[in-house]
């Protein structure tokens, strides 16, 4: 198979960093914030209305130490637009700004770290929210230059229904081919530096995906999949299945999980590492769950830090760690301090 011409963004961090620190969640923050996001369109309802504080959000976890920030595309699509009575060239437009939003927050926060000047505590202190920055000085001079990862969120997503969690759609491939690649182009054509095909609950999609990256040959993406446990992905397939399928296409970077229970992850990663060579990557919910119904999370969540389990997803074989859904800036420091000595 052809190899890509563009240098893999990956593969340039882990060469001198044992792990890469992924981002958290970008909606908690912005509920945090004050956003309503209680609308199909999710998250991307903020392109519409306070894109700034995207901006804001995307900072604090480039300030707590990730090296990776992902847009918030993941249910910013032309369809999901269309159905705000927005037309396709504005649609395509929102979709290319979320990759200038994480670069803007990017360029901003390497700029600061650079100069040798950050804030020693970020979030917002009107709600007494308070979240240790990491060290600027010796600890952040021998951090990558981030970069940014567009968001390409699952059929399921649009939906608004949860599907994303069960991956039965009932649709053909070509009708999940014409939903996907007007946005994965517009994301590449704004810049990202890969592409983040991610919660993919289903072989079929993840099918579709991969194939549609072959129409842009120099494109990397990671395969990040949604689970039922540490074997099965949503709609049933072995992960194994999944991880030796993909495992040999040149333009994947990673493979992995995300919006998992802890719980779960560290046989994933074992599944994982045996079945591929491809680095893996990891980014687990709170352990709360989700009520597609009334787009509510409950429960107490998982037991234990992350930054503590972080150790055994590494010794399982994991390269790549963050969080997804109700994770944290905090949580992403404690990783950075824990990876990053």
């Amino acid at each position: 198979m052809t190899q890509p011409k563009r240098i893999n963004p990956l593969e340039q961090i882990l060469r001198e960093h044992p792990v890469m620190i992924l981002d958290g969640a970008l909606a908690t923050e912005l509920e945090q914030q004050g956003c309503d996001l209680d609308d199909p369109l999710w998250s991307a309802r903020v392109l519409l209305e306070n894109p700034e504080v995207i901006v804001q959000v995307h900072a604090d976890y480039f300030r707590a130490g990730a090296d990776c920030a992902i847009t918030s595309s993941y249910q910013a699509t032309v369809d999901g637009f269309g159905k705000r009575g927005i037309g396709e060239q504005e649609s395509l437009k929102l979709i290319r700004k979320t990759v200038e939003l994480a670069a803007q927050a990017r360029d901003d926060v390497w700029q600061e770290i650079q100069g040798g000047v950050a804030e020693n505590v970020i979030g917002n202190e009107s709600k007494g929210e308070k979240r240790p920055a990491v060290a600027i000085g010796k600890a952040a001079s021998a951090r990558p230059r981030p970069i940014v990862a567009a968001s390409v969120g699952p059929y399921g997503a649009y939906l608004a229904d949860g599907s994303e969690y069960v991956g039965h759609y009932g649709v053909s491939d070509e009708k999940l081919t014409a939903f996907h690649r007007p946005r994965i182009a517009a994301l590449l054509e704004a810049g990202a530096d890969i592409l983040a095909f991610e919660t993919i609950p289903s072989l079929q999609e993840a099918q579709v995906l991969v194939a549609l990256l072959k129409e842009f040959p120099d494109a990397y993406a990671w395969l990040s999949f949604s689970l039922q446990d540490g074997k099965t992905i949503s709609e049933g397939t072995l992960l194994e299945e999944c991880a030796r399928q993909f495992g040999s296409e040149p333009q994947i970077a990673a493979i992995g999980l995300n919006c998992a229970p802890m719980e779960v992850v560290t046989e994933a990663v074992g599944v994982l590492s045996r079945a591929s060579d491809k680095p893996v990557i990891v980014y687990p919910n709170s352990g709360e769950i989700y009520d597609a119904e009334t787009k509510t999370w409950s429960g107490q969540g998982s037991c234990g830090s992350m930054s503590d389990a972080s150790e055994q997803w590494v010794a399982a074989g994991a390269k790549l760690i963050g969080g997804c859904c109700r994770t944290t800036p905090h949580q992403i420091g404690e990783l950075a301090k824990k990876w990053r000595k």
